[in-house]
């Protein structure tokens, strides 16, 4: 029986993805998973809306889906987040693929249509640094400043208003322990746009959702169009800006880290443990503001998942799927503890 860790096991993976084929270490329930889904005879056609970020990796998962199942067809429109649920709940679509989790609108939609939740299923931990695959937020001080880790409860007193981890309000370094010339300055705050997807997730993990900022020092950013066309990202402009404030705190993706920025190290509680993004982190959920991508599929209350999406499912999960996952080389996979948890979901 091979014994290696869970997360160990996805941290050999993503080290050696050229020969990720022929890995041993997927758990036994993973491999089962395939071999029962390879023995049934699912036919139809699934119908997929959602995140177009996704569109390469569900290709993958549609090729090894249909040569194990020839009869089954995909109707896949990737046209955005927004568009998935209600596709959803209108019967456009069997499955809606989202990045990133539903929102007020999404969820009250659905009730408002068919008065009970979807499914909800857990598809793929987000990137490590690839906009627009759900990339973890990192948060970043300027290399001169000799922080190197914070709290989330800390994180909560510095951009918001209100307390609900108990903190009282943090406005300057001297607040987090620095001294000398460092003291008496004040944070300034450089994030996301709150109402961005990527900044709404910010506020869910960061503020418990509270829209009570620390507006005063605080800039937010969004994507920008120059006039010839091209995209000005607004995690690119969040790192410029830290670049040249010696005292700033920034919120951004790892992609656009410089030697300028130093990455911050979090923890949930006092005490630690203190964590960095990396992608062993992110698949393991120890690194806090890791994101994930979800599934929704329209199941009433007490009935069976349709066979052909748990066929499906069960596909995604297996070691196959999982590889697909890894080829994309954005996205990364879930681990162990969290795959066997989706596929009780659809029992």
């Amino acid at each position: 029986m091979n014994n290696t860790r869970p997360h160990t096991r996805w941290f050999l993976l993503l080290a050696a993805a050229a020969c990720v084929a022929a890995s041993p270490t997927y758990g036994q329930t993973v491999a089962a998973t395939l071999r029962h889904g390879a023995d049934q005879t699912i036919a139809g056609t699934i119908r997929i809306w959602g995140d177009e970020n996704m569109s390469t990796v569900i290709g993958s998962w549609e090729e090894g889906f249909t040569k194990r199942h020839p009869q089954i067809n995909f109707e896949t429109r990737l046209m955005g987040t927004a568009a998935a649920m209600p596709a959803l709940y209108t019967g456009l679509a069997d499955l809606a693929v989202m990045g990133r989790e539903s929102n007020a609108t999404d969820d009250n939609g659905f009730l408002h249509v068919l008065y009970y939740a979807p499914l909800r299923l857990e598809l793929m931990t987000g990137s490590l640094d690839v906009p627009g695959k759900s990339c973890a937020l990192g948060i970043f001080v300027h290399r001169d400043n000799p922080i190197s880790r914070m709290t989330m409860g800390q994180l909560e007193a510095i951009f918001g208003c209100e307390h609900p981890r108990g903190l009282e309000y943090i406005r300057t370094w001297g607040q987090l322990g620095l001294t000398g010339e460092w003291k008496d300055q004040p944070i300034r705050l450089y994030t996301y746009d709150a109402e961005t997807g990527t900044g709404q997730f910010f506020l869910h993990k960061a503020l418990a959702d509270s829209r009570k900022m620390n507006w005063e020092y605080l800039t937010e950013f969004r994507d920008t169009q120059s006039s010839g066309g091209s995209i000005r990202e607004s995690g690119q402009q969040i790192l410029d800006a830290l670049r040249n404030d010696r005292f700033g705190l920034a919120v951004s993706c790892a992609r656009y880290s410089t030697p300028a920025a130093r990455p911050v190290a979090l923890a949930v509680q006092d005490g630690g443990p203190y964590y960095l993004a990396t992608k062993e982190n992110l698949i393991a959920r120890k690194y806090p503001l890791t994101r994930l991508t979800y599934a929704f599929v329209n199941r009433p209350p007490g009935k069976p998942t349709d066979p052909r999406l748990k066929e499906f499912f069960r596909y995604i999960f297996s070691r196959e799927g999982l590889e697909d996952v890894l080829r994309d080389g954005g996205y990364l996979p879930l681990n162990d503890e969290a795959v066997a948890e989706q596929l009780k979901k659809l029992d």
